[in-house]
């Protein structure tokens, strides 16, 4: 089953990974960090970086063709452990009902600036 790329101008990339990868009926958003692509900017509070990486995730699968209600699965992970409360309540923002399954660890780079990166596994209808 060939894979195919998905990249998309709203979302923070790298040549060090896709942002997203499809196989098969199955979508795979890298991490996602807080970074607004438009205006380049990270912001300093842990809620307006986790609500800022989901966007960025949601512009990922919108361009593989899939949305966040299509999501099953994301990973938080956290450079802090003491954000986690603050990260909980933007999340809770986006998948205020019916939410995925959903792991929460801590991010092993130490990057600057970085408070979280979330990355997600979503499905498409077969």
């Amino acid at each position: 089953m060939a894979r195919q790329i998905i990249a998309t101008d709203r979302a923070p990339g790298s040549p060090l990974f896709s942002q997203g990868v499809r196989s098969g009926s199955t979508v795979y958003v890298s991490g996602m960090v807080g970074m607004d692509v438009r205006t380049g900017t990270l912001p300093d509070s842990i809620q307006e970086q986790t609500r800022q990486a989901l966007r960025n995730g949601e512009a990922v699968l919108e361009a593989a063709g899939v949305t966040l209600a299509d999501v099953g699965m994301v990973t938080v992970l956290l450079a802090q452990p003491d954000d986690f409360a603050g990260m909980n309540e933007a999340y809770a923002e986006v998948f205020p009902q019916s939410p995925p399954a959903r792991a929460v660890g801590r991010l092993g780079p130490e990057l600057p600036s970085i408070r979280v990166s979330i990355y997600m596994t979503a499905h498409l209808e077969g």
